[in-house]
């Protein structure tokens, strides 16, 4: 199904901000809808004959819907929507005319001009009209909270109709909640309640205010029920500033022990400040909930932190026993652990200081790059470069490719580069955001390695780490100028721990595929597919 700016585009000679304008009233009329207890209906003029296109729906969750299909994309002309030309050419509300019919339900007609004000604030033209559609086959007298949503709706129709409804949205507001069912107050223009529904009495009750709300100063009940100064101004103010025709942010109001969020919207109907609408709802238990999110996120984060530490703890330990052990093979073989050890710690160490269970893996890349270079048992310096990105990974992706890129680059620096008494004439490539010399900064383009064919002779040695994803899945390749691989390597039956833990790893943990190969200009490549969607 098409959107509506899609709709508008093809269809319409509509402006940017002309459908960005039906954007906010798409956004902004569910509350308009259940006000009604009717179906809304965006339309707007395809051609000269009178034809129109639907290009937004919204059913009430307080009635029956008129509309048993959708009726987005559809176009209809002539006498069926004589009701929406004389609203749209007019430029007034119509409500004129006998109930209709849609199969078996019988629905009343309504036509709302939609106007876009001008940037001075002026009365701009008219360009759409809302259909507001009601089922009446449940008609019955209205009680008192359907006579005040239906007042309430009809100054919020006339608002549209003047080009001051919805208002515009503050930012980090990305819904409209609290919506009609939750609670509503009516305010009138001295800031008096003239009625609050059921549920908003139920809400002010639990903040503490157990009277019934008609003829109160809703302002300064704020003030005085918030349990904070501040908060409790602040909520004050918001009402006020409905009072004059703003539209305020969204306040929460803490008071013993519960919580309740407030939307106050201004009442302006043909540009006459007539009161407010006060939307309210009990959020205590999603409050609640958020608060034991945040104090389950800091533990967690804690819990990484001593892991980490904990981690670096077993490393220490390992590097003091190498140091006592005379026998070289052992002494070796303790030396690799500790570097194990420490590349599984990075993770760790930035899986405490993040949010969420992800880490951003570039830097983690380049801290374990960085140290394959200097703790590898070369005579060769050996340069390191990081291509491409790898983004942000799950901390169960992270902690298993750390170890099999730790792997990869030692084997790369100490099995691709043979030992040789003389050292390059050209110095090594610095690694991906490093500068390349005290006090200087490289660009951030020159941060990445540039798109090479291959690792091809070059006068230093070099290994380049590369990374992009595709369809789901990350595509890394450790590449080296070096040696290449013997002819009689067998990568399923090579003897060494290093290889053996990244298949491991790669086929188990990782549930990838891994291939070493030569490459088409010398030297080594190890290609590693990882699938990013677990099942």
């Amino acid at each position: 199904m098409s959107t509506l700016r899609d709709l508008a585009e093809e269809h319409t000679q509509l402006r940017p901000a002309d459908i960005d304008h039906l954007h906010r009233i798409a956004g902004d009329w569910q509350l308009l809808s259940d006000l009604s207890f009717a179906d809304l209906l965006l339309w707007v003029p395809v051609d000269a004959e009178g034809s129109f296109l639907c290009v937004a729906q919204v059913r009430p969750t307080t009635a029956p819907t008129a509309y048993q299909d959708d009726q987005v994309g559809r176009i209809v002309g002539g006498p069926e929507v004589s009701h929406l030309d004389i609203a749209y050419g007019q430029g007034r509300i119509w409500r004129e005319g006998d109930p209709v019919w849609y199969g078996d339900v019988p629905a009343r007609h309504e036509a709302i001009p939609v106007r876009l004000r001008t940037a001075d604030g002026e009365s701009g033209e008219v360009i759409a009209v809302v259909g507001r559609d009601t089922n009446l086959s449940t008609a019955r007298t209205p009680s008192q909270l359907e006579l005040n949503y239906l007042t309430t709706a009809d100054d919020l129709a006339q608002m549209i109709a003047d080009g001051t409804f919805p208002p515009p949205r503050h930012a980090g507001e990305t819904t409209s909640a609290p919506r009609v069912g939750d609670g509503l107050v009516r305010l009138d223009a001295g800031g008096k309640v003239t009625y609050a529904s059921p549920n908003a009495q139920s809400a002010y009750r639990r903040l503490g205010y157990a009277s019934h709300l008609g003829g109160e100063d809703l302002a300064e009940l704020h003030r005085r029920l918030a349990g904070d100064p501040l908060e409790g101004t602040d909520a004050g103010n918001a009402i006020l500033a409905a009072l004059r025709g703003e539209a305020p942010p969204r306040r929460e109001i803490d008071a013993r022990g519960a919580t309740m969020l407030t939307r106050a919207l201004p009442l302006m109907p043909a540009g006459v400040p007539i009161g407010a609408l006060v939307l309210v709802r009990d959020i205590t238990e999603v409050r609640r909930r958020d608060r034991a999110l945040i104090t389950k996120d800091a533990t967690i984060r804690e819990i990484h932190h001593r892991v980490k530490n904990n981690l670096q703890t077993v490393a220490a330990l390992l590097r003091l026993q190498a140091r006592r052990v005379a026998m070289p093979e052992a002494r070796v073989a303790l030396e690799e652990s500790v570097r194990r050890v420490a590349s599984i710690a990075l993770v760790h160490e930035t899986l405490s200081m993040s949010s969420d269970e992800a880490v951003e893996f570039d830097g983690i890349v380049d801290r374990v790059a960085s140290a394959a270079t200097e703790v590898a048992a070369t005579e060769q310096t050996v340069g390191m470069r990081r291509r491409g990105s790898f983004g942000v990974l799950p901390a169960e992706i992270a902690t298993s490719l750390v170890m099999v890129l730790n792997e990869l680059l030692l084997n790369a620096v100490e099995h691709g580069f043979p030992s040789t008494t003389e050292a390059p004439s050209a110095g090594p490539a610095p690694l991906a955001g490093t500068p390349s010399a005290p006090g200087s900064a490289r660009p951030e383009a020159d941060r990445v390695l540039p798109a090479v064919t291959g690792p091809g002779p070059v006068a230093a040695p070099l290994v380049v780490v590369s990374a992009h994803r595709f369809r789901k899945q990350l595509h890394v390749t450790v590449a080296d100028n070096g040696r290449g691989l013997p002819a009689e390597f067998d990568a399923e039956r090579g003897g060494r721990l290093g290889l053996q833990i990244v298949r491991a790893l790669v086929t188990g943990e990782l549930r990838g595929t891994i291939e070493l190969r030569n490459g088409a200009e010398g030297g080594t490549e190890a290609v590693l597919v990882v699938p990013l969607a677990r099942a």
